[in-house]
């Protein structure tokens, strides 16, 4: 019976594993055994896995191969469990940054941000003219209160745009739901406000699409499934979406998703393949596809996601726009599918970092009473990024190994990407190891899906299997196999990670990788009809977003480049609990030195036209 006596890691303590450069901790790449299957294939392995008497050996095996047995569920670590990554407060005397009143409303918070912007739109891209760029809120904000566009006129041509890219030729399945009756009510309310002289904030007549993971009112939130949303119904909007509606923002819509978040390509057999709009044949990336997808199009500057592993700055990256995900905690998740509660997180994708941080103060606020929380209230820092002088002396934490382990064409573009923001700012490149990457991801993947499936448990006994995609029926397979003894353990490697992090972060401000490890690859015919399985390019891609999720961490994806097919690629930044400012300061410098080499999407909307 060898085949079921599986030796586990003995892991040394921490104190004992080196974080240097010159550190023999051994990178262990991405261990993946699982050839990619959809169609016919994908539906026998579903099968499979769903009999009594193969699915056990077969879950056994898989966990086997792939590495799950051997690291986490018979591995032998001294550690007290981290349920939660919830981070104590710590004012962290950032650069460049002012505090604001917690006791401010949405509307308050939103032009407290405003007055951290330069005086000019031109000094926020660092003075130049780029040949292409996102129109930005600020941009449609003028475009108001000048008259020469109104918030209706903008909303017509934004449903027109909809229904265009959602037939053929394009099918680019942005949306699971929209009600252009609600979309221009909303519209003509906020054109009326401008007429009056009384626009609520700058977010009056931004068009915002939500993802169908997230509450908002008149929409049913399916999270990508055919039946969610009849067991769950929504009958209020989310806390993040009241705070933007509070603003006057005009809520456009439900975006596609990966079906339960239990994937990474955006092909979702119920609701279409949200298509990239730099290469319709390629994928978005998942779960928050539409959203990256609707604002790369140009039809939304701004979007929000749910990030529990890259699920906002892996999509963000292949269409080529901005995702930040905050530190755990600090935006409400009243509201939100509960699919993941420990490593899930309300994100944001925008065109620019600087609409990221506009929506982000949106939504920042006293957390309701049934949110977990730090004992000392977090403070709140917003970034001066009109001061005259750029934050200094930043310390950019590299694990070589770990950053080179993508395709050539990222590593090349990413390092080109950083050696700009040494020689323009000075900044500092610290060299470090990040031991047991894979053992992490492991971790993770034991987390999300025993949450996944706990939360899914009542619904899922009741369910005819023939409503779920074939590849989430898979994935929820493996989900629900997963142990006490596996959870408790992932649990455990959690507190290990947070705790070589917490070290690394102690001599640099923020880690830096691509976002990453391949850029968008083809969408093919047999995965549309019922999904994909291709694990090994999951892994490429979810490669370096594992730790904003396990331990809680903010992290920001800024558009660098692109590949040889003109496809994007993003660069990563992950920071401090709580030091989204610096983030934002980091982000924005980036940007403005990137943005004169953006490229126009092969698929885009210019909705600001005054023609």
């Amino acid at each position: 019976m060898g085949l079921f006596k599986e030796e586990g890691l003995v892991y040394k303590p921490v104190e004992e594993v080196d974080l240097g450069p010159t550190s023999h901790e051994n990178y262990l790449r991405a261990h993946v055994k699982a050839p990619r299957m959809a169609g016919l294939v994908v539906k026998i392995f579903a099968w499979f896995l769903e009999s009594r008497i193969f699915g056990t050996l077969l879950l056994y095996i898989l966990k086997r191969d792939n590495l799950i047995h051997k690291l986490i569920t018979n591995a032998e670590l001294e550690m007290h469990p981290l349920y939660v990554p919830l981070h104590p407060f710590e004012d962290l005397k950032e650069q460049e940054v002012k505090c604001i009143d917690s006791d401010l409303s949405p509307p308050e918070q939103v032009q407290q941000a405003i007055n951290c912007f330069p005086n000019s739109p031109e000094d926020i891209f660092g003075g130049i003219q780029p040949s292409f760029h996102w129109w930005t809120i600020l941009d449609y904000a003028k475009a108001y209160s000048s008259g020469k566009l109104t918030p209706r006129m903008v909303a017509e041509r934004f449903t027109a745009g909809v229904h265009e890219c959602s037939n053929p030729p394009l099918q680019m399945s942005f949306f699971i739901n929209y009600n252009v009756e609600d979309i221009l009510k909303q519209a003509s309310e906020s054109t009326l406000r401008y007429e009056g002289g009384q626009a609520i904030s700058v977010l009056d007549g931004i068009l915002i699409a939500i993802k169908d993971e997230i509450d908002c009112c008149p929409y049913p939130t399916t999270g990508g499934t055919k039946w969610l949303h009849k067991v769950r119904p929504c009958t209020n909007d989310a806390c993040c979406v009241k705070r933007l509606r509070l603003c006057g923002a005009i809520l456009v819509g439900k975006t596609n998703m990966h079906e339960l978040g239990a994937g990474t390509s955006g092909i979702n057999p119920h609701y279409g393949v949200t298509r990239n709009p730099y290469d319709i044949n390629k994928i978005s990336g998942g779960s928050s596809s539409g959203s990256a997808a609707v604002v790369a199009a140009g039809l939304c500057p701004v979007a929000l996601g749910v990030d529990g592993g890259g699920s906002v700055r892996m999509p963000a990256a292949l269409c080529g726009v901005v995702g930040f995900k905050p530190t755990f905690g600090r935006i409400p998740h009243s509201g939100v599918i509960p699919l993941n509660w420990t490593v899930g997180m309300v994100g944001i994708l925008a065109g620019t970092i600087e609409d990221a941080f506009i929506v982000y103060a949106a939504m920042n606020g006293r957390l309701p009473p049934d949110q977990p929380t730090s004992a000392v209230k977090p403070k709140l820092y917003f970034p001066l990024l009109n001061s005259t002088k750029p934050i200094s002396d930043i310390k950019l934490a590299k694990y070589a190994e770990w950053f080179d382990d993508c395709s050539d064409e990222i590593r090349i573009c990413c390092s080109k990407a950083i050696d700009k923001l040494q020689k323009h700012y000075g900044w500092k490149i610290v060299e470090v190891t990040i031991p047991e990457i894979e053992v992490m991801r492991l971790a993770h993947y034991s987390t999300i899906g025993s949450e996944c499936s706990t939360s899914l448990s009542s619904h899922l006994e009741k369910l005819n299997p023939g409503e779920l995609g074939w590849d989430t029926r898979v994935a929820l397979s493996v989900y629900s196999s997963f142990s006490s003894k596996e959870y408790i353990k992932a649990q455990k490697i959690r507190s290990r990670q947070m705790q070589f992090h917490m070290k690394i972060f102690a001599q640099a401000d923020v880690i830096v990788s691509p976002t990453t490890g391949v850029t968008a690859y083809p969408i093919k015919d047999d995965a549309l009809q019922t999904g994909e399985l291709d694990y090994i390019n999951g892994a490429a891609l979810v490669r370096y977003s594992i730790a904003g999720n396990f331990l809680g961490l903010p992290a920001v994806t800024v558009p660098v480049g692109y590949d040889k097919l003109g496809l994007p690629i993003g660069l990563q930044f992950m920071g401090r609990p709580w030091s989204e400012p610096t983030l934002i300061h980091i982000a924005s410098a980036m940007q403005a030195l990137c943005m004169p080499g953006y490229r126009k999407p092969e698929v885009f909307y210019n909705l600001l036209d005054e023609d």
